[in-house]
C-alpha cells in the first residue's frame, strides 16, 4: 500500500511512543453526585489521550474529533497556521492513541476541509488500514448565497469516516416511516401491511442467459406451468433461486394473481416493524454554519468559532454508531458541542480542551445542559436536564526522568498502567475474583491480583496494598506472600509479579510458575 512521507515522520512516530503518563487531577465536579461517569479534561489532548489509556483503552464506542484545518488562517482559540508537515505530524501520534482508545466495534469520525482532506485520508489509511475506511461524507455548511466576488467558493466540508476492525460496520440505518407509504393498508388478505411484487426479475440482468439456474417452472392454482417470460416473448428468470421460492410457497407468501396474459407469481412483502433506510454521504439537511452560530450565541453571547459544528450532526452520528450508555470521546472538544449532544442522547462522553475555554465556554455550556437548556437537539431527543460531569487537569507524570514513581501514583492507577502495557486492553478489577469472606487487613483498596488475561494471572505489590502483616507494607515478594498469594488467590498457569523487590531466588520463582517484575524499573523500561 503507498504510503505518506514528510518531513519529522519518524520523530512523530516517536512521540506516540514517548508520551509520558500523566495523572489526571480532579478539579470540581458538577451536576447530580452519582451521575459522573462522564469527563472534562482541560490540557494537552496528547497528553490527555495517554493518560486514559490504561483504563479506556478499548472501550470508546464512537470518536468524533474536529481538529484545525491548517488553514493558514488563525482562529481565537487555535493556532490554525501550522506547516503542512508540523500537521502531519501533529495529527499522527494523536490519531494512533485513538486507534487504541477505540472499541472493537467503534467508529472514528473527523471533519477537515479541502486544505488537508485528501493528506488526512492516505494517513488515516496508514494508521487504521484500507480496508476500515468507510466513507466520506459532505455537510453543506452555508445556506445562503455568497457575494463574494470570487469565481468559486466553497461551501461544504467533509466527513472522514473509519472503524477500529477492517470490514465492519456497526452502524444502524435511518429510521424513515415514510417507506410505509408503498405498503397496502391491513385488509382481508393480511392483518399487517403490506405490498405484492413481481417475481420475475425485469431490468439489468433479467434474462435466462444471466442466471439459467433461475429459469424453472412453476405450478399455478390451475396446476398450468408457468415459466418467467417478459412481455416482448424473451425467455427471462425469477429473481430468487428454486429453495428460496420453496420457502416462500412453504410460508404461503407466494401469490399468484389472475391477469389477462395468464397466471402471475408475485412474492408478499410484509410492512417492517421499525422502517429504515441507509443514511446518504451527502448531509445537506442539518444546520448549517450559520444557525450553528445563532445558537452559540444564545449559549455564550458570542460565536466562539468560525465554523462550529451543529449539533444535529452530532446527533446523526451517534444515532448511526451509538446505543445509549455507550462511550463518546472528542479529544478537539471546542466549545463542548459533542460533550452537550452525547449527554442529552444518554451517553456517557470524555471531553479534552487544551483551551482556557474549556472553563469559560465547555463548564458553562454543559452546566446549561445539566439545567435542561433547550437549544440545539433538546427538544429533538426530549431532553429536560440531568446528569453530571467531572472536570479534570493535567497533574504530574507519573514517573520522573529517573524513573521513580511519583508519590501521588495511587495502586489503582499504577494496576492500570501494568494490566494495559501487559495484555492491551483495559484493567477492569470488578471482573476479578473476589477475597475470601475474611481477607486480611489491609491498607490498600482490593486485592494484589489485577486478573486473568490468556492464562497468565498478573498481581502487583504495591502501597501497602496487603497491610503492615509483611515485610514494607507487603510491596517485597517473600516467601510468606507467595504463600499467601496461591492460597487466597490461586492459580494454575504462569503468574507475573511485580513489586519492589523479591526474596525469592530462581528456582523458587519457578517451581512457582512465577516471573517477578521490579518497579518501576521493568515498568519504566517499556
Amino acid at each position: 500500500m503507498p504510503t505518506l512521507d514528510w518531513v519529522n515522520k519518524s520523530q512523530a512516530l516517536e512521540a506516540t511512543r514517548a508520551v509520558p503518563i500523566h495523572l489526571l487531577k480532579q478539579e470540581a465536579a458538577f451536576g447530580d453526585a452519582g451521575a459522573r461517569d462522564n469527563l472534562l479534561i482541560q490540557g494537552d489532548n496528547l497528553l490527555a489521550l495517554k493518560a486514559l489509556l490504561p483504563v479506556h483503552a478499548g472501550r470508546v464506542k464512537c470518536i468524533f474529533i474536529d481538529p484545525p484545518y491548517n488553514t493558514q488562517s488563525a482562529f481565537e482559540h487555535y493556532d490554525d497556521k501550522l506547516e503542512h508537515s508540523q500537521w502531519l505530524s501533529m495529527m499522527l501520534p494523536r490519531l494512533t492513541l485513538l486507534r487504541e482508545l477505540l472499541a472493537e466495534d467503534g467508529s472514528l469520525w473527523v471533519t477537515i476541509d479541502d486544505n488537508e482532506a485528501h493528506y488526512l485520508k492516505v494517513l488515516m489509511d496508514q494508521v487504521f488500514g484500507r480496508g476500515c475506511f468507510v466513507a466520506t461524507f459532505i455537510w453543506k455548511k452555508v445556506d445562503s448565497p455568497n457575494d463574494n466576488k470570487v469565481p468559486i467558493t466553497p461551501d461544504h466540508e467533509y466527513l472522514l469516516c473509519f472503524t477500529k476492525a477492517a470490514g465492519s460496520r456497526p452502524f444502524r440505518q435511518k429510521y424513515d416511516d415514510s417507506i410505509l407509504a408503498a405498503y397496502r393498508e391491513p385488509d382481508a388478505e393480511s392483518e399487517k401491511p403490506y405490498r405484492d411484487r413481481l417475481l420475475k426479475k425485469n431490468g439489468k440482468n433479467s434474462l435466462r442467459s444471466d442466471r439459467p439456474s433461475m429459469f424453472f417452472p412453476l405450478t399455478a392454482p390451475d396446476g398450468t406451468q408457468v415459466f418467467p417470460i417478459h412481455d416482448d416473448g424473451r425467455e427471462a428468470r425469477w429473481a430468487m433461486g428454486k429453495a428460496s421460492v420453496e420457502e416462500l410457497i412453504a410460508k404461503d407468501e407466494l401469490i399468484w394473481k389472475k391477469r389477462e396474459t395468464g397466471w402471475v407469481p408475485y412474492t408478499r412483502e410484509f410492512a417492517p416493524d421499525s422502517p429504515s433506510r441507509p443514511y446518504p454521504t451527502i448531509w445537506n439537511d442539518l444546520d448549517t454554519t450559520r444557525q450553528t452560530k445563532a445558537h452559540q450565541k444564545t449559549l455564550f453571547g458570542e460565536s466562539v468559532f468560525d465554523t462550529p459544528k451543529p449539533e444535529d450532526m452530532l446527533k446523526r452520528i451517534l444515532d448511526m454508531s451509538t446505543n445509549p450508555g455507550d462511550l463518546v470521546l472528542d479529544s478537539f472538544l471546542g466549545s463542548g458541542t459533542t460533550a452537550a449532544v452525547a449527554h442529552k442522547m444518554g451517553r456517557r462522553w470524555i471531553g479534552i480542551e487544551m483551551g482556557e475555554h474549556a472553563r469559560t465556554h465547555c463548564i458553562p455550556r454543559l452546566q446549561k445542559v445539566i439545567a435542561g437548556e433547550q437549544g440545539g437537539i433538546s427538544e429533538a431527543v426530549g431532553w429536560q436536564g440531568g446528569g453530571g460531569f467531572r472536570f479534570c487537569t493535567l497533574g504530574e507524570p507519573a514517573f520522573d526522568a529517573d524513573a521513580r514513581i511519583n508519590p501521588d501514583v495511587k495502586f489503582a492507577t499504577l494496576a492500570a498502567f501494568i494490566w494495559h502495557y501487559e495484555t492491551a486492553t483495559p484493567w477492569a478489577p470488578d471482573a476479578v475474583s473476589p477475597s475470601p469472606p475474611t481477607p486480611l487487613p489491609r491498607a490498600g483498596e482490593g486485592s494484589p491480583m489485577l486478573g486473568v488475561h490468556d492464562g497468565t494471572a498478573y498481581y502487583l505489590l504495591y502501597n501497602g496494598i496487603l497491610g503492615d502483616l509483611r515485610p514494607r507494607g507487603g510491596n517485597v515478594l517473600t516467601r510468606a506472600v507467595m504463600e499467601m498469594l496461591q492460597a487466597r488467590h490461586p492459580h494454575d498457569g504462569p503468574k507475573v509479579i511485580y513489586g519492589e523487590v523479591t526474596r525469592l531466588g530462581e528456582a523458587a520463582l519457578a517451581a512457582a510458575n512465577a516471573t517477578f517484575k521490579q518497579i518501576p524499573y521493568d515498568i519504566k523500561a517499556r
